[in-house]
């Protein structure tokens, strides 16, 4: 606290207005000023409120389209599988209708290839791992088998094929390898 003041800030020899707490000698001029500063801070102080306002909208409303666009995200590949579940339906119920096994067969195939065509649409290729050396980056090997045919680490067999989705595997192919008849003693 500075010479001759008390706890309100009251100096010696300079009168407050009471209204409005400004000292009784400060001139009109630098009244008019304060109260212009005073109007300034409260409208940067709506404004910046107003903003924070729209920024919290802002991310909330980017919360919920990110929640709709990921729960909707595979509604154009489910709609387009649709049609073949229908057609397994079908295949079903002309299976018990018939005693032909082959048309039951050809028409699980057409299914199949449906399906297959509605899958590339979306990026995903299946892919066969036959006769190809192992890759355990795109192959799973389930057992190996004694060949004097096939070079040791060849594909000889496929459990499952594998699949990619825009070149990346989705699921390896499950296969079985080829080792040399010294391998299966050691």
């Amino acid at each position: 606290m500075g010479d001759g003041e008390d706890k309100s800030g009251w100096r010696p020899g300079v009168e407050a207005d009471e209204a409005s707490g400004e000292p009784a000698d400060a001139s009109p001029a630098a009244s008019a000023e304060i109260e212009d500063l005073k109007r300034q801070l409260a409208e940067k102080q709506d404004r910046l409120l107003r903003a924070v306002a729209e920024v919290d909208n802002v991310k909330r409303r980017t919360q919920r389209e990110r929640e709709e666009y990921v729960r909707y995200a595979n509604e154009t590949l489910v709609r387009d599988l649709l049609p073949i579940l229908d057609n397994f339906d079908r295949a079903i119920d002309a299976a018990r209708a018939t005693q032909e096994a082959t048309k039951v067969v050809d028409g699980v195939a057409l299914i199949q290839r449906e399906l297959l065509k509605v899958l590339e649409r979306v990026g995903v290729t299946r892919y066969s791992a036959l006769g190809e050396r192992f890759d355990p980056n795109r192959h799973e090997a389930t057992g190996r088998v004694v060949s004097v045919q096939q070079p040791p680490d060849t594909v000889v067999a496929e459990m499952t094929a594998g699949y990619l989705l825009n070149g990346r595997v989705l699921r390896p192919a499950q296969v079985v390898v080829a080792a040399a008849p010294d391998e299966d003693a050691a």
